[in-house]
């Protein structure tokens, strides 16, 4: 597997760490969130990182690329 296909696995998996949404898949963050962290900025490290690539998802409408991913 490919170095690419495991972080798109990863970031299928993740869970929001803390918050209001704190245990729910970054994929399922509800837009609005995801561009509110946008504007206010990202946490640092891989975190925001990943939050970066789900705004970039969402805003392509690309969420059904990670939904077959998510459980492996």
């Amino acid at each position: 597997m490919d170095h690419e296909h495991e972080m798109l696995i990863k970031l299928a998996n993740t869970r929001m760490p803390f918050g209001k949404y704190a245990g729910r898949l970054l994929v399922d963050l509800p837009e609005p969130y995801v561009v509110w962290f946008r504007g206010q900025g990202y946490p640092p490290g891989e975190l925001g990182v990943m939050l970066a690539s789900i705004y970039e998802i969402k805003a392509n409408g690309l969420e059904g690329l990670l939904r077959p991913l998510v459980g492996r």
